[in-house]
């Protein structure tokens, strides 16, 4: 009994083994005709299989291009289409590089410091106002999810003075935050919401 780990690695899975194994069969061939109905019984074979790729205008070449990046592209026929060779799309992309940034504290992010730094270059006025607004009920939104006994006005404001160098400060005596938006918990076991009774 042979192993899948044994056998030859599989070009393109969602076709499976038995259809790599008749392209290879039909690359042996030592008839060209012969490989060229076989060939083409293949590619009927592969168009059911995938039913979904019959949506797209291309999907015969695209099917052919298949067949000839899993035979290897040793598959000597009369193809109906000039072959893409597909070696360049299979590679994987090189990964992104991801902006490290220095956050301070990570319940708020790198988007509220950088409001935070925009309010102690604002002149003051109301869009420095309505900015404030803003970056303070997200804030307090934040320290809920983080952690809800680190939630408190009084911190938001103590935070916002300390990130603006003192430039800038919330009165919490005139101050309304907005009611912090809370999800329904979900039950560990069950995965499923908690009804309020």
């Amino acid at each position: 009994m042979k192993y899948n780990t044994q056998r030859d690695k599989l070009q393109m899975p969602e076709y499976g083994r038995g259809v790599q194994d008749m392209i290879m069969y039909a690359t042996s061939l030592p008839d060209k005709a012969e490989r060229q109905h076989c060939a083409e019984t293949i590619f009927r074979i592969m168009a059911c299989m995938q039913p979904q790729l019959r949506e797209l205008p291309d999907y015969k070449h695209r099917i052919w291009d298949h067949i000839a990046y899993i035979s290897g592209y040793q598959l000597d026929i009369d193809y109906p289409f000039e072959i893409n060779h597909l070696g360049d799309e299979a590679q994987k992309p090189e990964p992104l590089k991801y902006p490290m940034k220095n956050i301070r504290q990570r319940q708020y992010g790198y988007l509220i410091e950088e409001s935070l730094r925009l309010l102690g270059e604002m002149p003051e006025g109301e869009e420095r106002d309505e900015l404030l607004a803003l970056t303070a009920n997200q804030m307090k939104q934040s320290l809920f999810i983080w952690n809800r006994d680190a939630m408190d006005d009084m911190k938001v404001a103590v935070d916002i003075s300390r990130y603006t160098k003192g430039r800038v400060s919330l009165d919490l005596s005139t101050f309304h935050f907005a009611p912090v938006q809370t999800l329904p918990r979900q039950d560990s076991s069950t995965g499923k919401k908690k009804r309020k009774k």
